[in-house]
């Protein structure tokens, strides 16, 4: 069942455009997947994941002994030769036993059943010579849309695009955030301290599971994530608005650091969860479902933190979906909504206040250039640029324009951060 439940989860990604976080919420809703457990649910998601983050490897091995393409009356059998090729070619899983049950499984659908015969055929040859033909892959280059690939390329550099492209072949550790006493956490969590101060762990077991997790001492949030609202300096005391603010990592951030948090969001559903995190670590905030380009608060403030909506080509390696999900035609919509943002958040800061404007983009549509676009219009802003110690003296993660870039691979030896972009402006 758990095998069946990862081909669902990847016909999800693939057909309806579900992210894989929404597949996994619809799959354990509902039955049949409803009844499997905690360890199947997780094998379930490691094969979906899995196949995503080698699709193109994947892709590569299956057209060498596929004799054609399989139509769409087919039903799931492509995706159960994908999710079959994860596990006998990167899971480690006895061949035997994938095969078998990938029969089994076609063997129950009414389209896919006519393909049994062919699936068994392939899997059997991916099982013998799939390793060899692994040998010869550019895995990096494989697993990496062309367009993402040159848009890379073309923003930074060849040799960076593809550092970012094998940064996005491993499974990421697990980054938390802690409200205090972070050295004691990290003993008590078997953590490692980063220099930014955020703690990592490897992965594995039920997070909800850990200590200090059902008292709300800390919560997960990646590295990279956590810098931006570290940019607005000492909030205690003071009013923040926090834009985009779903699903609250940065909330949590400024209500642990004593700020007056005013935290907008336009869908209800991820606002709920928000007030969930708050009501788990026990602090407070200010919860407003609103389309942040339309509301204003009372009066100015003296701080807005603009997480904006993006790609999120930046957070690949922790969602591999992505990378198969995003086109260009949708960044070039989501830039206009940035620009709409910036300049709602522009309306909402006093003279003298900072604006931190962030994305979770690796595309520079989505970050420097907004900011560019922003004060060539006039916008009455100044960058205030960052400084090595705000972020652990990481001076590598700042650009020459003082704004802060972090790339997949940095960190590289402690198992990278996702690609985050921020830019510190002050209203004059």
């Amino acid at each position: 069942m758990a095998r069946q439940a990862g081909v669902w989860l990847l016909q999800s990604v693939l057909r309806r455009n579900l992210g894989l976080d929404e597949a996994l919420s619809a799959a354990f809703a509902a039955a049949p997947f409803d009844a499997l457990s905690p360890r199947d649910r997780a094998f379930a998601r490691l094969i979906a994941a899995t196949t995503l983050r080698r699709m193109g490897q994947i892709d590569a091995v299956l057209r060498q002994f596929q004799t054609r393409r399989l139509p769409p009356r087919s039903g799931p059998a492509q995706g159960i030769l994908r999710t079959a090729a994860a596990q006998i070619l990167f899971l480690g899983t006895a061949a035997h036993a994938v095969v078998s049950n990938a029969v089994e499984m076609a063997d129950k659908d009414s389209g896919a059943r006519h393909y049994k015969g062919m699936i068994n055929a392939v899997l059997r040859k991916v099982a013998s010579s799939g390793p060899a033909l692994l040998a010869a892959q550019d895995a990096a280059q494989l697993n990496t849309p062309e367009w993402l690939r040159e848009s890379w390329r073309i923003a930074y550099d060849s040799e960076t695009a593809q550092a970012i492209a094998a940064a996005h072949l491993m499974e990421p550790p697990l980054d938390i955030s802690v409200r205090s006493d972070a050295a004691e956490w990290a003993e008590r969590l078997g953590a490692q301290m980063l220099p930014t101060g955020s703690l990592r762990r490897e992965t594995g077991g039920r997070i909800e599971d850990l200590p200090g997790f059902a008292e709300g001492e800390w919560w997960v949030q990646d590295a990279a994530a956590s810098l931006p609202a570290r940019l607005l300096g000492d909030v205690a005391g003071q009013q923040v608005i926090d834009l985009c603010a779903a699903p609250g990592g940065k909330t949590l951030q400024l209500a642990a650091r004593g700020a007056i948090v005013t935290a907008i969001d336009r869908s209800a559903t991820r606002m709920r969860r928000v007030r969930e995190n708050l009501a788990r670590t026990k602090l407070s905030a200010a919860c407003v479902t609103a389309d942040a380009t339309q509301w204003r608060p009372p009066a100015p403030v003296s701080y807005v933190l603009l997480d904006a909506p993006c790609s999120a080509t930046g957070t690949i390696r922790r969602h591999p979906d992505i990378a198969w999900r995003k086109t260009q035609q949708q960044i070039d919509g989501l830039v206009d909504l940035q620009d709409r943002l910036l300049a709602a958040a522009s309306d909402m800061l006093a003279p003298g206040g900072i604006l931190v404007f962030c994305t979770c983009s690796l595309q520079p549509e989505e970050g420097a250039e907004r900011i560019e676009a922003f004060l060539a219009k006039g916008a009455p802003f100044a960058r205030v640029p960052v400084r090595a110690e705000e972020i652990g003296g990481l001076a590598g993660l700042i650009t020459p324009l003082g704004e802060l870039r972090t790339l997949p691979y940095h960190l590289r030896e402690q198992g990278g951060m996702d690609g985050f972009y921020a830019a510190r402006l002050r209203r004059v």
